[in-house]
């Protein structure tokens, strides 16, 4: 397996024509804003592509801190800043809808056994299928 691992890595390679210089701005309060500067292979500013700017904030869940990553239109680091709330309000409610949907998901997986051989549903005369045994995967 180790082998395996090794091969994958070997074929690991970078893209030199897309690669970005990344700042990390923070007000220590509320969260942080990645600037991703992109740069040509010898580190100089590529003029050619525009800055993307990302931001991370923290969600707080009854089982801890899920983190939050999401992109924010803008054109300068002024314009992410003051975009950053709005941006983050979205994800937060994305990542509320991903939760719910995936607790309806897992509401709705409760599986009833097959019953066994001979005997009828659930392997007893007039029993309920699987023993009247609920399993959830």
């Amino acid at each position: 397996m180790a082998e395996r691992n090794e091969d994958r890595f070997a074929e690991a390679k970078m893209d030199a024509a897309n690669l970005y210089r990344e700042d990390i701005i923070t007000d220590r309060r509320i969260g942080t804003i990645r600037v991703m500067a992109p740069i040509k292979s010898d580190g100089s500013p590529d003029t050619a592509r525009k800055t993307l700017y990302t931001g991370d904030a923290q969600l707080m869940t009854s089982v801890g801190a899920l983190p939050l990553s999401f992109e924010i239109e803008a054109s300068s680091l002024e314009d992410a800043v003051a975009k950053y709330g709005p941006a983050a309000k979205r994800a937060f409610e994305q990542a509320m809808k991903e939760l719910e949907e995936m607790r309806r998901q897992a509401a709705s997986s409760i599986v009833v056994p097959k019953g066994g051989a001979g005997f009828g549903p659930g392997g007893m005369p007039g029993g309920i299928a699987g023993g009247g045994k609920i399993q959830i995967p």
